[in-house]
């Protein structure tokens, strides 16, 4: 089979097309055919090699969608449309950058659908990121204010869809006032543009405050965000746009507003129930969501595929077909 392997961090031209064995599953894993997969940002980070834990060479990927070419335990017959992602998948152990990859049988879901396989491929990480953003991090309600902070990035298109159909208000903001338009024709109600500090602005908007917070930047306006949090909301940090995680001389009584809750989600350590992807699956058939793929590439143009995302200029999400 064909594989795409990392054997050390940095640029993207360090991935390389090789030739390896398909791999041989054991009887807790599930052996997948391959047909699509996203890229994410953690794979960026873990290709420039800022992810202490993962060994090289390693192939890379958290999720794809594809087909049971053996499952040993007799569970998923052959040819059953499944999907995987994370359980440490591209990080662990070898991911979907691949024709064929063997994964824990635990983070597999099967499902049933007649869209294709570039559709396919985009929805494994991005729908569980923003299903448990929404609602197993913020809980959100019809009829709050919801504020997502990098929202034309794939994860904050498909927020605003999901969440201005359980009838929220959805606020964006983008640091490129010419996308204002493209957040505007997929549900925003109000676009801020982001130049580094936007509570002044989202308060002027809600001078109370909006009830809860998608930040997809990452910790470096973490404290920004939070200002434009009323009492009582609730601010969820997913994303890492900025690629960066931490925060120095962290002291929570300054940095957190009273009574303003802040908490994180990770697909890592908490998953939506597989009938959720099924029900998703369902809405993008019918149209009730239009997912946003910027860019399909082949398996033999990851290097473009990674440059691409790195640029940030890709307008929705990056597929790969294998």
């Amino acid at each position: 089979m064909r594989a795409v392997v990392l054997h050390q961090p940095g640029q993207a031209e360090n991935l390389k097309i090789e030739e390896r064995p398909i791999p041989q599953p054991s009887e807790n894993e599930v052996l997948i055919r391959v047909r699509a997969f996203g890229l994410n940002r953690s794979e960026l980070m873990t290709r420039k090699g800022l992810s202490p834990s993962v060994k090289f060479p390693r192939v890379l990927g958290i999720e794809c969608v594809g087909e049971v070419e053996e499952d040993p335990s007799g569970h998923y017959p052959k040819g059953q449309k499944v999907m995987a992602l994370m359980g440490e998948m591209g990080r662990a152990y070898d991911g979907s950058y691949a024709e064929y990859t063997a994964v824990p049988k635990h983070i597999v879901h099967p499902f049933e659908s007649t869209l294709t396989w570039k559709t396919l491929g985009a929805i494994p990480e991005m729908f569980q990121t923003v299903h448990g953003s929404l609602h197993l991090a913020l809980g959100i309600q019809p009829g709050e204010t919801l504020l997502i902070r990098g929202c034309t990035s794939s994860i904050g298109m498909l927020a605003t869809q999901m969440a201005k159909n359980l009838g929220l208000t959805v606020i964006a903001t983008t640091r490129n006032p010419k996308k204002e338009r493209l957040l505007l024709e997929n549900g925003v109600s109000q676009v801020v543009i982001d130049n580094g500090v936007i509570a002044p602005k989202v308060r002027k908007l809600f001078p109370n405050g909006v009830d809860k917070v998608l930040e997809l930047v990452g910790a470096s306006v973490l404290k920004d965000s939070l200002q434009c949090v009323g009492q009582g909301g609730t601010a969820c940090m997913t994303g890492m746009l900025s690629e960066s995680w931490s925060l120095k001389d962290f002291s929570p009584m300054e940095f957190i507003p009273a009574t303003v809750k802040l908490t994180v989600y990770d697909s890592g350590q908490v998953r939506s129930p597989a009938t959720a992807f099924q029900e998703f699956i369902h809405d993008v058939e019918t149209g009730k969501v239009k997912l946003g793929i910027g860019k399909v590439f082949r398996l033999e143009e990851i290097v473009q595929a990674h440059q691409l995302m790195e640029s940030n200029s890709a307008n929705g999400k990056i597929v790969v077909l294998t």
